[in-house]
């Protein structure tokens, strides 16, 4: 287990050494549950975030909504469930289980959520919603707000 804290701590500090930090890693780093490493993942899995027309659109792509279709109620299929980007899904996901043991308001949020839900659902509600506040941090330039985005 020793060895393997080592080898993380040996390829983060060459990965801080290696990417030159602007101003996108210390806005998302703002967001409650990112860190140097998960803002560096999000920034460069995400590419640049003007391709993306609006905020669902890039939610789908980081694979936070679901895929099934739906007609009058009725199950249809669940087309493209494999589509995205898996490794944005992960550094959301964690980015949220992260932000609920740190943020007093997120925790909340997520505890009314599963009152209502399974916990893996309210954990993905949580992803989804810092995946929307990682959107409008990276198209606006601005720091993210939690009172904001878990209101």
């Amino acid at each position: 287990m020793q060895s393997l804290e080592q080898q993380i701590q040996t390829l983060e500090a060459e990965l801080k050494r290696q990417l030159k930090p602007c101003k996108a890693f210390q806005l998302l780093k703002t967001i409650s549950g990112v860190g140097d490493i998960l803002s560096m993942t999000i920034y460069l899995e995400t590419g640049d975030i003007q391709r993306f027309e609006s905020c669902g659109n890039f939610a789908s792509y980081a694979r936070m909504v679901s895929s099934k279709r739906e007609s009058n109620g009725k199950k249809k299929g669940e087309g493209n469930r494999k589509c995205g980007n898996r490794y944005l899904c992960w550094a959301f996901m964690e980015a949220a289980h992260f932000a609920i043991a740190s943020d007093e308001l997120i925790k909340r949020y997520y505890q009314r959520k599963c009152a209502k839900n399974l916990k893996v659902v309210a954990m993905k509600a949580v992803a989804h919603k810092l995946a929307r506040a990682c959107f409008n941090i990276l198209k606006n330039g601005v720091e993210f707000d939690v009172k904001r985005a878990f209101s």
